[in-house]
């Protein structure tokens, strides 16, 4: 096991930055993972850990030792890359003893390795076999075996799992924990997918533009993004976002008024423009709001489409036109995305009440993007208990 620090590392390509000043230090023994778009710098960052790539500028520890410039056999890691490269002319154990032969270990204590990664990965009693006799998963065990006899300080895990079919993903995700938690060690994991973030891993890192975004916990992620791009990232489906104006004791966001006490949020005050953003779970049909910590009004919308998902159901929702008004400004509204129980009673094009559970419902700064409050309370505004309005 060991701590893994980086300080202001950086890695720029010509005109491209794509890690940009980043700045982490990971515990003994946690497991992290890196997540973000396509092009926001999770793998290239993993690399510099690795020593495939130089930072431009920079330092990496691990442990104590300052390895930034060191090459990767020096630095105490193993690596597990989404193209598992097996190879196809050697039995389990061969492909999983390679890289101990190369470094000429003793006969006895390499088959006491082996052994030992076997079980652990529970291939006991496979070691004979071919990779083209194997499934996918049963490969992509043998890669973290022959990861695992080297006893690395760190494991650098690239997507691993990319390759495999939705059902063996989420057994392989069992088994990576299961894994962490025999082994001890610190593992560092890159992928897009936010399941496999959420569900493995002790805090998440999101990336973008090759900037460090927010390290926190997966449910503080969730549920206190540090800013827009992290709110609308980490969940699926995504937050529903809409601009929104601070009134006098409201939040006039959508065609929505929303009372709110404004002076219980610092920085923030009438006329003030702000980004509004609620989860479809924390959007409830009007029948259901008692199950709101803390309910808006109700507001009359329309169903558009409904994705029945078997333990939920998506809705588009849409605004009520009111044909007094501009029709071209509601068109350039945004709708909202609410999720229901399956068992619920809905069709398309219905017109529905539905209300906004104020304690889950987040503010950002129009123009920066970063989070002004998680959770709203509400005011003496505008709003009775009780009283619809309509989106307008």
């Amino acid at each position: 096991m060991a701590r893994v620090q980086l300080t202001d590392v950086t890695k720029q390509y010509d005109d491209v930055t794509a890690v940009d000043n980043m700045n982490l230090d990971l515990k003994d023994g946690e497991f992290i993972c890196l997540v973000g778009p396509s092009g926001c710098g999770k793998s290239t960052t993993l690399e510099t850990i690795a020593g495939l790539t130089k930072p431009t500028s920079g330092e990496i520890l691990i442990g104590d030792k300052e390895v930034t410039n060191l090459p990767p056999k020096d630095r105490g890691i193993a690596m597990v890359f989404q193209n598992i490269a097996l190879f196809p002319h050697m039995d389990v154990y061969d492909n999983i003893s390679f890289g101990l032969r190369l470094r000429d270990f003793p006969q006895d204590e390499m088959d006491e390795r082996v052994d030992e990664a076997a079980r652990v990965v529970r291939m006991k009693g496979m070691l004979d076999r071919m990779p083209s006799e194997m499934s996918g998963g049963q490969r992509q065990r043998v890669a973290i075996a022959r990861a695992i006899v080297r006893d690395p300080d760190v494991f650098l895990m690239d997507e691993p799992l990319a390759n495999l079919d939705a059902k063996l993903r989420v057994n392989m995700r069992t088994e990576l924990q299961r894994l962490h938690k025999q082994l001890d060690t610190t593992i560092i994991y890159v992928t897009h997918n936010q399941a496999e973030a959420m569900t493995m891993s002790d805090r998440i890192a999101v990336l973008d533009k090759g900037q460090l975004q927010q390290i926190a916990p997966p449910l503080t992620c969730y549920n206190e993004p540090a800013n827009r791009f992290v709110a609308g990232f980490i969940g699926s489906p995504s937050m529903n976002f809409a601009d929104a104006t601070v009134g006098d004791g409201t939040l006039d966001a959508n065609g929505y008024s929303i009372s709110f006490d404004t002076s219980a949020i610092d920085g923030v005050g009438n006329g003030d423009a702000v980004e509004f953003g609620i989860r479809p779970e924390d959007i409830y049909l009007e029948s259901n709001s008692a199950e709101a910590k803390d309910p808006s009004r109700t507001f009359s919308v329309t169903t558009d489409v409904l994705e029945p998902m078997g333990d939920e159901i998506f809705v588009y929702l849409k605004p009520i036109l009111d044909t007094s008004s501009e029709q071209a400004d509601f068109e350039e509204r945004q709708g909202l995305l609410m999720s229901i129980d399956p068992s619920s009673d809905i069709a398309e094009e219905e017109d529905v009440e539905i209300v906004l559970d104020r304690s889950h419902l987040h503010l950002f700064d129009d123009a920066t993007g970063d989070a002004i409050s998680h959770g709203i309370v509400a005011g003496a505004g505008v709003e009775a208990d009780g009283e619809s309005a309509q989106a307008d």
